[in-house]
């Protein structure tokens, strides 16, 4: 008698389902932020990196805030109102690791996003820093509610993580430039895909061991 527990496998089908609508919907929100948003005339560095920190604070308003929010709410009309009695609902513990992976992708996309105001060209400061913001907090969004209505369905609102790094590989490779040219440019992304091959080769040999 196998008395293991069946392993959770990774939904493939479902995931590639997930990340292609969710990538219709970015490109569809940059394509509509260039078409309909005009083009801004901020050219001085403190006003495009004061215009991605506004957008930072809406961006913290909508999602991070209002997890703490529906997470004390609910506290206080259940018996998790005392946290260490281990009286979590289902729901307070999934928005707890909402909250949770919400404070780590704050940690990519703020100073992606202020770094994006700063290195994009004046006039299309104002389409891509919006763009990026929206594709952002709607990520979250579909990773809130996908996350509420079973853990696999939370797998498109990761997308905007992988905004946020594609726009850090971006700013890292034109801060390098500035410092070293093309070469300067090249390190940190050579880096950076060397320690993700690293990260993805022991994944797979962690999974293939079990």
């Amino acid at each position: 008698m196998n008395d293991k527990a069946p392993v959770a496998r990774f939904p493939v089908r479902s995931a590639i389902v997930q990340v292609g609508l969710a990538s219709l919907v970015v490109a569809f929100i940059w394509w509509a932020c260039y078409r309909f948003i005009p083009p801004s005339d901020m050219l001085a560095s403190f006003d495009r990196v004061l215009f991605g920190l506004k957008w930072s604070g809406i961006a913290i308003l909508l999602t991070f805030l209002t997890g703490i929010e529906a997470v004390s709410h609910e506290r206080l009309v259940t018996e998790a109102f005392d946290p260490l009695a281990g009286k979590e609902t289902k729901s307070i513990l999934v928005n707890l690791r909402y909250l949770q992976n919400t404070l780590e992708q704050l940690m990519l996309f703020v100073p992606g996003l202020l770094l994006l105001a700063a290195y994009a060209e004046p006039g299309a400061v104002a389409q891509s820093v919006t763009a990026a913001a929206l594709v952002w907090i709607l990520a979250r969004f579909a990773f809130w509610i996908g996350y509420r209505r079973g853990p696999q369905y939370r797998i498109a609102g990761l997308v905007g993580m992988a905004q946020s790094m594609i726009i850090l590989l971006y700013v890292s490779a034109r801060f390098g430039y500035e410092l070293g040219g093309a070469w300067g440019a090249s390190v940190p992304l050579i880096l950076f895909a060397i320690a993700e091959t690293v990260l993805v080769v022991r994944a797979f040999r962690q999974a293939a061991t079990r």
